[in-house]
């Protein structure tokens, strides 16, 4: 019984180590740790914005012809950033809000709700999933939202499920609830997002006290 137990434990240890190894890949890192098109989720870069006046505020989308030209339309609440092929103007401003001319308009999401009086930091995040892939339970700090441009993914919280896909509704969930995420669909999920958070707390914490039903199925 003994060498039947060791001999199941050792056929499964292949199995757990892949799924940590998975789950580990999923974590948001910074862009500079990328080696070549690793999929996962990368942080391109962290955008003090200050003090919020209103509590609904907006992410603005805008793609320009070159870095340069984004940098040139930037205002104090937004950054130029690489990511997905494309030279993206990023911003944060009020509904209605429109860019310097020279760009394409591309979206914009919201409402975002926020503290008003709090300062606040918006990280960008280039998401690449594969089918199949997650993210393990966190919390953010402040509302997250994102962009899809291809493929599908299902996030998972205690009130229920929101599906993103390319061309679709826009997913936005507010900061405070934990989450679970995967890539559903049959095609790589590629996606820009922002976890507009709190400046003086960290934009995502691991949680272990809540566990997903297993709602997001691919």
């Amino acid at each position: 019984m003994r060498i039947l137990a060791w001999t199941i434990l050792v056929m499964a240890l292949p199995i757990f180590a892949f799924a940590a190894e998975h789950e580990m890949e999923t974590r948001c890192r910074p862009i500079s740790e990328r080696v070549g098109g690793d999929p996962g989720c990368w942080i391109i870069v962290s955008q003090p914005v200050g003090n919020l006046t209103k509590p609904l505020t907006f992410w603005h989308l805008d793609a320009y012809p070159t870095r340069a030209l984004a940098e040139g339309a930037k205002g104090v609440h937004g950054a130029a950033v690489e990511s997905l092929g494309k030279h993206w103007l990023l911003s944060i401003e009020d509904a209605g809000w429109r860019a310097p001319a020279g760009g394409e308009r591309i979206a914009e999401i919201g409402p975002l709700e926020v503290q008003t009086g709090q300062a606040y930091t918006a990280q960008y995040m280039e998401a690449v999933f594969n089918p199949g892939m997650t993210a393990p339970a966190h919390v953010h700090s402040g509302p997250e939202a994102w962009y899809t441009l291809t493929g599908e993914t299902c996030l998972e919280t205690p009130d229920g499920i929101q599906i993103g896909r390319a061309g679709g509704q826009y997913v936005i969930v507010p900061g405070g609830p934990p989450m679970h995420l995967t890539a559903t669909g049959k095609e790589q999920r590629q996606a820009l997002v922002l976890i507009l958070h709190d400046s003086t707390k960290p934009a995502s914490t691991l949680v272990s006290d809540w566990t997903p039903k297993g709602l997001c199925k691919n």
